[in-house]
């Protein structure tokens, strides 16, 4: 049992690998989207740039944040989300990378969307309708849950032992 638990460790670790290195080369692309607008013409067009290599960063944070989850949570703490404390904080971590991405994407969308062409103006609406449901979703979740984490006190505690091995 302890070779497929290292097996599924080192995958984690891999796919964690992934995530950052693909998080890297959005930042690359994203910054040489945004040089390319800062030393040409400073117009609409280097806007709608800069616009998009923000995006670009958005998505590369995102990606940053999944690969450092899945090596704090998988990989370095080895932990077991079936307590309630655990599945929280795991999914509250998630939630707000992923929320903050859509929000940021939404306005990327809105901006894109004004500047060349309001029928996808719809789309933009739709991504940030879409995220404040998220956000509601994810807020009800936890409203839900602090009454299971109240039945186990000690699994608040043991999580924050293991953020010690974080530090």
């Amino acid at each position: 049992m302890k070779f497929v638990t290292s097996l599924f460790r080192s995958i984690h670790a891999a796919t964690a690998l992934f995530f950052a290195l693909a998080a890297l080369m959005l930042i690359i692309i994203g910054v040489r989207m945004g040089w390319q607008a800062f030393t040409g013409e400073l117009d609409a067009g280097a806007a709608q740039a800069i616009i998009e290599a923000v995006g670009l960063l958005a998505a590369a944070v995102v990606a940053l944040q999944i690969a450092e989850t899945i090596v704090e949570e998988e990989v370095v703490r080895d932990a077991d989300i079936s307590a309630p404390t655990r599945v929280r904080r795991f999914l509250s971590r998630f939630f707000v990378v992923v929320i903050v991405a859509l929000a940021i994407e939404g306005l990327v969308a809105t901006f894109k969307a004004i500047h060349d062409d309001l029928t996808y103006l719809s789309y933009a609406a739709a991504v940030l309708a879409a995220t404040a449901l998220l956000l509601v979703a994810w807020g009800w979740f936890i409203k839900l849950n602090r009454s299971a984490e109240e039945l186990e006190p000690e699994a608040m505690q043991e999580a924050k032992e293991e953020d010690q091995k974080i530090r």
